[in-house]
């Protein structure tokens, strides 16, 4: 059979080097784009002085404050932010099977520790039989508190049971501890109450009531489950941009300034670890 070729004429080429024009400026518009990052409050200041650096070698970042731990990953699953750095693992797994989300962690941040606090003992020793804790209630931070009273030897859980405990994994409670549990932002205020509590540092600082420095046990680097990640749809996961903001995050003296600033002595570098 004879194949009829196709003609060219110098119109169809300016047709088709039109076409490619706008595909390329589509292209480089969506290059020139600022990179949108989605966090919270409590890690604002630092980011700030990242986005500052990271404008500084060329690459624009708007940063996007949210008020609640539902919206970063809806917006990022929605395509409306590019990135969030808000949450740990096992946030983020929760937040996936309860939302359905594609994402993907990328990159390490920090991790902010928690602690173990008590106004009442200065020390695990001389708490009594039958002393009473508060814990969260929620089965993210619940079972990171049920990991830090086995850290202090005060219970002992299932092994491998990780982040995911529950006072039901509990095999050895030698003390006879009463474990409470409570939403997290009340934890501040059971401490004038109970012999022991589950502490969130920044709570305690804005509550002024105690020294978020004086927990018995710090969590840390011991549960890296809990370092906070840089989060994005699979598809972004190895953006330029995306990488080029946290290699500034993770670098940048001005920034790890910042974070001493914001955090004292009660976090660590997870991306070190």
């Amino acid at each position: 059979m004879r194949k009829t070729l196709r003609s060219f004429t110098p119109f169809s080429f300016i047709r088709g080097a039109a076409a490619l024009g706008l595909l390329l400026a589509g292209s480089l518009a969506q290059a020139d784009e600022p990179l949108k990052l989605g966090t919270t409050a409590a890690f604002v200041p630092p980011l700030e002085v990242a986005v500052e650096e990271a404008r500084a070698q060329g690459l624009e970042v708007k940063l996007v404050e949210f008020t609640d731990w539902i919206a970063p990953n809806v917006s990022l699953a929605n395509g409306d932010i590019d990135l969030n750095y808000f949450q740990h693992i096992p946030f983020l797994e929760n937040a996936k099977q309860e939302g359905g989300y594609d994402l993907v962690p990328v990159a390490r941040g920090v991790i902010n520790n928690v602690g173990l606090y008590s106004k009442k003992h200065k020390d695990f020793a001389s708490l009594p039989e039958g002393a009473s804790v508060a814990i969260a209630n929620d089965p993210i931070n619940g079972g990171r508190a049920l990991q830090l009273l086995e850290k202090a030897g005060l219970i002992q859980l299932k092994p491998g049971v990780g982040y995911k405990a529950t006072q039901q994994d509990i095999t050895a409670n030698p003390r006879k501890l009463k474990i409470i549990e409570l939403e997290a932002v009340q934890l501040v205020r059971a401490l004038d109450e109970v012999d022991l509590a589950l502490g969130y540092p920044h709570y305690i600082r804005l509550a002024g009531t105690h020294d978020a420095e004086s927990a018995l046990l710090f969590d840390g680097l011991d549960y890296p489950e809990y370092i906070i990640q840089f989060v994005a749809q699979p598809q972004k996961a190895k953006d330029p941009r995306i990488l080029k903001f946290i290699e500034i995050y993770q670098s940048s003296p001005k920034v790890r300034a910042a974070l001493d600033k914001s955090n004292g002595k009660l976090y660590q570098a997870g991306w070190e670890s």
